[in-house]
């Protein structure tokens, strides 16, 4: 059986992005530190892997991830501009820099842009697909009479 295009490409993207987070993590051991490029893998590889995990855990067979693919694609965005715009924002704030929601922006940006919004985006996107991403009863009835067979192979010592 072929495998779906969609656990295939997200398996390569969050090898991928294992790769760079490694790479950025390893560069810290070079004389004189990390490079100026390394923060910047991490910012990209970091959102890369949650969203390739989200994408491996949220598709079921052939039929991909479905309507979750535009809450996934707007999470993956913010998390990769979140951590940009953190890490190449000027560090020119002082005690008179202006506040957003009462945080400095760069603070502002990673407690409401990378923290709270995608703690309401995912739950809210994973509530309205619930009744097509879980299983159906005819899914739970193939899982017992699979998990029955699992069950008499072992009880039998018969190999798999």
């Amino acid at each position: 059986m072929k495998e779906d295009l969609t656990k295939r490409l997200a398996r390569l993207s969050l090898t991928a992005a294992t790769i760079a987070i490694a790479v950025a993590y390893a560069s810290a051991f070079m004389t004189g530190g990390a490079p100026g490029w390394a923060p910047w893998l991490l910012a990209c590889g970091i959102p890369v892997a949650l969203v390739a995990i989200m994408i491996m855990g949220a598709a079921r067979g052939r039929g991909g991830i479905q309507k979750l693919v535009v809450p996934f694609a707007f999470v993956g965005i913010l998390l990769t501009v979140g951590f940009c715009l953190a890490l190449g924002l000027p560090a020119n704030e002082s005690a008179n820099s202006s506040l957003v929601f009462g945080l400095p922006l760069r603070a502002a940006i990673v407690i409401y842009g990378i923290g709270l919004i995608p703690i309401v985006v995912l739950p809210v996107a994973y509530a309205l697909t619930f009744e097509t991403q879980t299983l159906s009863a005819e899914d739970l009835e193939q899982v017992r009479k699979l998990g029955a067979i699992y069950a008499r192979r072992n009880d039998t010592g018969e190999s798999q």
